[in-house]
């Protein structure tokens, strides 16, 4: 079962979804090991406007290693010409293979700006921002990332699926839910067929609520869907695209996945390994350690490591203080009972913080400024 994105074919049709602060080089690393390189993993998302300003935080960021192919950037941006020059500058440095565009985001501080989940209810800027990007792209495939919609009233999934279409987008994935709905709630995968039957011509991801290889599977026989974006699934669970490559290669070969659970010896070595990546990365094996110290609620979910010891762990400043904390640990834990369940964030909303006036017509001249230009994750 193959997912084809412009010329590069993707199998299994499995996608990282892009998350700031935690899909960076090292952990795409991590992932792509699991995989043995088969999938497809997408960079951070990164902002257009910083791009094209050279910031260097934002060159840092889309630094690929030479073992990614093919190498996959997510850009974000609210301004048109902003975007179309990012993406010549990508294809004029060669600086990646595929580009993908944010149309997810759904925090208040990108959507009180009319940015992130709240831009493609304006249907002519979205369609400027997908115009300029695939016209500047040249051989490059461009596809997109999106919500249904602002909420349930607002839903623009379907129009914005027939404008990518019309514009030349290469492949669409849509989160299941809206803005509003932040993480919370169940995902609707009814939403993700109906897409898929409204835009035939090219393929549909589906995102959302894939905590399982299993969840993978059921979604693309449920709804049709051409391939599946993870996201929260893998937090703290790189192992998650094994269990993905096992589970499509068993379904197209009539056997049953078997999918050894790992202890926590096992997982102490990936955290272990992950805090050396970053800190390799960063060239700073302090600041390494200490940006490891997001993952370690996730990857210990459901384990017996106690208050106390988890605030040290969350605090380690090295790598042999961190091998230190876990080692004093019972690593002969086996898989807790329901941590494969969700994680991340769960929260949602009442109603999405939007500019004045920015529901009174879907179809006007909508400009969007800068400040809706963050480095905020989103999808």
């Amino acid at each position: 079962m193959t997912l084809q994105i412009g010329p590069h074919p993707v199998q299994p049709p499995v996608v990282l979804a892009p998350m700031a602060g935690i899909t960076n080089a090292p952990f795409r690393t991590l992932c792509r090991e699991f995989s043995g390189g088969k999938g497809l993993f997408v960079s951070e998302m990164i902002t257009t406007r910083a791009l094209v300003e050279r910031d260097a935080k934002t060159m840092r960021l889309i630094h690929f290693d030479g073992t990614e192919k093919p190498r996959s950037i997510q850009l974000y941006g609210v301004d048109p010409v902003t975007v179309g020059k990012a993406v010549r500058m990508i294809v004029d440095e060669g600086l990646a293979d595929h580009i993908d565009l944010n149309f997810g985001c759904p925090v208040p501080k990108v959507t009180r700006k009319g940015g992130g989940s709240a831009l493609p209810y304006k249907r002519n800027l979205l369609r400027s921002i997908l115009r300029e990007a695939v016209g500047n792209a040249g051989a490059l495939p461009v596809t997109m990332k999106m919500r249904k919609g602002i909420d349930d009233d607002h839903l623009t999934y379907l129009d914005a699926g027939r404008i990518a279409v019309e514009e030349g987008v290469t492949a669409i994935a849509l989160h299941g839910r809206t803005a509003a709905q932040h993480y919370s709630g169940t995902a609707d995968w009814e939403a993700i067929a109906r897409l898929k039957e409204a835009v035939p011509e090219i393929p549909v991801l589906g995102n959302g609520d894939i905590w399982s290889a299993g969840d993978a599977v059921r979604m693309m026989r449920e709804t049709g869907c051409d391939g599946v974006v993870v996201g929260r699934g893998c937090l703290g669970r790189p192992w998650l695209f094994g269990d993905l490559v096992e589970a499509f290669e068993a379904g197209e070969e009539g056997r049953e996945p078997s999918y050894a659970r790992p202890t926590f010896r096992d997982v102490a070595r990936v955290m272990v390994r992950h805090a050396q990546l970053l800190g390799e990365w960063l060239e700073d094996e302090a600041r390494g350690v200490i940006d490891f110290r997001k993952h370690v609620a996730w990857y210990t979910k459901g384990f017996s490591v106690g208050s106390e010891l988890r605030k040290k762990l969350a605090i380690a400043s090295s790598l042999e203080e961190l091998d230190a904390l876990l080692s004093g640990l019972d690593l002969d834990q086996p898989w807790p009972a329901g941590a494969d369940g969700p994680r991340g964030r769960t929260s949602g909303r009442d109603r999405v913080v939007l500019p004045d006036g920015w529901l009174d017509d879907p179809f006007d001249g909508a400009t969007v400024g800068t400040e809706a230009e963050l480095d905020t994750s989103g999808g």
